[in-house]
């Protein structure tokens, strides 16, 4: 339906109407016509009701300036990155070897490290993400004590998907050794300390400014955890009868970062937050039992050691093909000619390009598939899939490399194409979970469950692999913004299969600003574990489909949306930088919104007062009263119904609560008015609805 916009005409003399809140605003009306001379003259309106009690201030909403920082050379007042920006780059050398009867994985690394900051770096911090699963670890440490409802008297129990539910085993990096590797390869070992989930490097010399080097190896080995924070481990045979399922991630020593905003980020990994790393080129060597079969991060390099000639046909079919090609049918799985015959172990040859990390995922209980992805430049990659037996069919994994395919192809053609070979989803313990070019989703999600899981996982390329956000610091802008890129690739595939009717955001406000919600802006590890869903991922979401459909409009936000993925692919934006492009290339001062929604936990409720008709004729227009009555402000949608059952709409910018917590306008009516509707569609989060209705008196 395309609404019309109303706009009084500016002939005769000028109505002033006073708000209850003093707020004035002047209204353009014809003259009122001489009344008879034995007659008063009759008043141009009839009294208004009385204005309610408001917290609206428009000056905290629209007040001083939201930023509190002018542009610097590292970040530019336009949300770009500035002339001096800089990031850090990490290649990694990585070989390891998986032990599936012990659950080890023992591995060696060697790390150039390239300083392009313009300080010179007299140390180095890693991070050791598998301490977390330490018994001693802060991770462990926090989790709460949580009672069961439904059994009061039984002892209450740590719960939390942040940790690794209590199982104790020989957790945690071990640290064989680390050496510094000169230009000719001699190692000289190093001193490190290790602090909880982070290694400290001692370096003999300075790592020079704006482009010098280091060169690190490093020698490790840990027991994988059966439930690693539901970001990686093992789906045992009791779910997976054909063998275990490793889904290996954080397992390798990783750079922290090091930029312009904060130095060395440091933030331990607790479980809450996720990561923040570098960029860099990854080559990577996995050694696994013959009868498995590994997928990882990028391509692979060695097919023709690790798979059969009938599979590598059917790797070439699949490459070629809009459709799903099975590599490795359920059937063959327990078949030994499935696998090359001759050796105990097999090594897996793997590389990826200008990514911030990479994982991998090994069994034997693997079903294997794939498709051709069709990207916007012609260049080719390929969605597949690892799924054990159990998992298997046309209303479940039979399905996933679809969703991978199709997912893909519709945010590379939206926001920036999709930069790697392969796009793997593998089955698994963990629910869901997103790496460079390979993500791990539940063996058990079916139907419209796992496109969710595998669309989101993947959307997640965008945010944070290629627009790589401090996830340890600000899980809003990756969560929430694939949150909502989902909406839009939902809405697309296969004609709408998933497609959801609207969200009704009167019925969401209870939930986006509820009473003792912490901020938006607030850390992830400060939030209360109950709240992440909403304040990283549905409520980030909801703001930018406002900010899409009801603010900027498609093309603007479209356009803004893009050039901040464009200016920030592969570089580290803040939350500032964001807000700074989505104003200056959308061309809208947005601080209201971004004070409203974002940074404080702010509530909407907008009442229609009253209707009062010029020289109380009807036929004269009405004037209509909408009152503010909470802290946030957004633009305004009134549906207007006349008795004869005629039905207008009027759209009001966000600037009428500038300097007024009241507002009255006129209406071009030429008969009563049965009743005015705010947000009658229910697009803005209004905590009230009782009082968004005038009805005309009986």
């Amino acid at each position: 339906m395309k609404f019309k916009l109303i706009v009084p005409i500016a002939i005769g003399t000028i109505l002033t109407v006073i708000s209850a809140a003093n707020a004035q605003q002047t209204i353009t009306t014809p003259p009122p016509q001489p009344a008879p001379a034995t007659q008063p003259a009759a008043p141009a309106t009839a009294p208004q009701a009385a204005a309610p009690t408001t917290n609206y201030d428009y000056h905290e909403t629209f007040g001083p300036p939201f930023y509190s920082k002018n542009g610097t050379e590292f970040r530019a007042a336009d949300g770009a990155p500035g002339p001096k920006y800089f990031s850090n780059h990490a290649d990694y050398l990585l070989t390891a070897k998986l032990n599936d009867e012990t659950n080890e994985i023992t591995g060696s690394e060697i790390l150039t490290y390239t300083n392009n900051s313009p300080q010179k770096l007299g140390f180095l911090w890693m991070q050791l993400d598998q301490n977390l699963f330490r018994q001693d670890s802060r991770g462990s440490a926090i989790v709460p004590l949580v009672s069961n409802p439904n059994k009061p008297y039984d002892p209450p129990q740590q719960i939390s998907r942040n940790w690794g539910r209590g199982q104790v085993f020989d957790a945690g990096d071990k640290i064989k050794s680390v050496k510094l590797l000169n230009a000719k390869g001699a190692a000289t070992e190093l001193k490190f300390l290790v602090s909880d989930t982070r290694m400290e490097v001692f370096l003999p010399s300075d790592v020079a400014a704006n482009g010098g080097q280091v060169k690190l190896k490093i020698e490790w080995s840990f027991i994988s955890p059966d439930y690693g924070s539901d970001r990686m481990g093992i789906l045992g045979t009791k779910d997976s009868k054909n063998g275990k399922i490793f889904t290996v991630a954080q397992w390798y020593p990783r750079m922290c970062v090091y930029d312009d905003v904060m130095g060395w980020n440091t933030q331990p990994y607790t479980g809450p937050g996720e990561f923040y790393l570098d960029y860099g080129d990854f080559d990577l060597t996995i050694t696994a039992p013959a009868n498995h079969i590994v997928v990882a991060s990028g391509e692979l390099l060695n097919p023709m050691e690790v798979y059969t000639p009938t599979q590598q046909k059917r790797w070439a079919e699949a490459a070629n093909s809009e459709k799903t090609v099975v590599i490795r049918t359920a059937q063959e799985v327990t078949d030994p000619a499935s696998r090359p015959a001759g050796k105990k172990e097999l090594t897996w040859h793997f590389k990826i390009h200008n990514a911030r990390d990479a994982s991998w995922a090994s069994s034997a209980s693997f079903i294997i598939d794939a498709a051709k992805m069709d990207l916007p430049s012609g260049k080719r990659s390929m969605a597949i899939s690892a799924y054990p037996v159990e998992s298997d069919g046309n209303d479940a994994w039979g399905r996933s490399t679809e969703y991978v395919k199709k997912s893909i192809e519709f945010n590379s053609k939206q926001w920036f194409e999709f930069p790697y070979p392969n796009a793997t989803a593998v089955a698994g313990v963990v629910g869901g979970m997103e790496y460079p070019g390979i993500v791990f989703c539940g063996f058990r999600a079916k139907k419209g469950q796992l496109w969710g899981v595998n669309d989101h996982e993947f959307g997640h390329t965008w945010f944070p692999m290629i627009v790589g956000s401090n996830e340890r610091l600000y899980g809003w802008m990756d969560e929430g913004f694939n949150t909502f890129i989902n909406t839009l690739s939902t809405y697309d595939f296969n004609n709408g299969e998933y497609r959801r009717g609207p969200a009704d955001m009167h019925r969401s406000a209870a939930g986006f600003t509820r009473a003792g919600l912490e901020p938006m802006l607030s850390q992830p590890a400060n939030l209360k574990e109950r709240n992440t869903g909403t304040l990283l991922y549905s409520k980030p979401g909801a703001g930018l489909t406002m900010l899409r459909e009801q603010i900027l409009g498609p093309e603007r936000f479209d356009f803004a949306f893009r050039t901040y993925i464009n200016r920030w692919a592969f570089k580290h934006p803040t939350p500032d930088d964001f807000f700074r492009t989505m104003e200056n290339a959308g061309g809208e001062s947005l601080q209201w919104f971004w004070r409203g929604w974002f940074l404080n936990n702010w509530q909407l409720d907008v009442a229609v007062r009253d209707v009062k008709y010029m020289e109380n004729d009807p036929t004269k227009g009405a004037i209509i009263t909408i009152d503010n009555l909470q802290k946030m402000a957004m633009p305004v949608t009134l549906e207007i119904k006349t008795v004869s059952g005629k039905v207008d709409r009027v759209k009001l910018p966000v600037e009428i609560w500038e300097r007024n917590v009241s507002w009255s306008f006129k209406y071009p009516s030429t008969e009563e008015i049965q009743s005015v509707t705010y947000d009658p569609d229910k697009v803005f989060p209004d905590i009230n609805p009782d009082n968004n209705v005038w009805n005309k008196p009986q």
